[in-house]
């Protein structure tokens, strides 16, 4: 890792520990880890994702972010979250926009 001198605390599954830490710089990172390039739809996704952590203190379930592509982009964009992250939400979307790992969800 080239870009930091050195990352905020992870968890063993690479999850950060506090979402307080994340910043842009940092998706880009996971992002890399995770071989996914951001796009525009990517990071709307996580800011959305982010200001619903702002304001719930929890990363939002995948139906809202699905809602919420549904309403940007129209109804045939049911897919668009798993295009975006083809490993899972929470594996890929919740842990490059600095969520904790949501506990009782699947990695899938």
């Amino acid at each position: 890792m080239d870009t930091f001198t050195k990352l905020p605390e992870i968890d063993a599954e690479g999850y950060l520990v506090e979402p307080q830490d994340w910043n842009e710089e940092l998706a880009e990172e996971f992002a890399r880890q995770e071989n996914i390039v951001l796009t525009e739809d990517h990071w709307d996704v996580i800011r959305f994702m982010r200001d619903f952590f702002e304001e719930h203190q929890i990363a939002p379930d995948a139906r809202y972010v699905i809602k919420h592509l549904a309403e940007r982009l129209g109804p045939t964009s049911r897919n668009k979250l798993f295009e975006l992250f083809p490993y899972g939400y929470v594996k890929q979307a919740c842990r490059i926009a600095g969520m904790k790992r949501p506990r009782g969800w699947s990695t899938g």
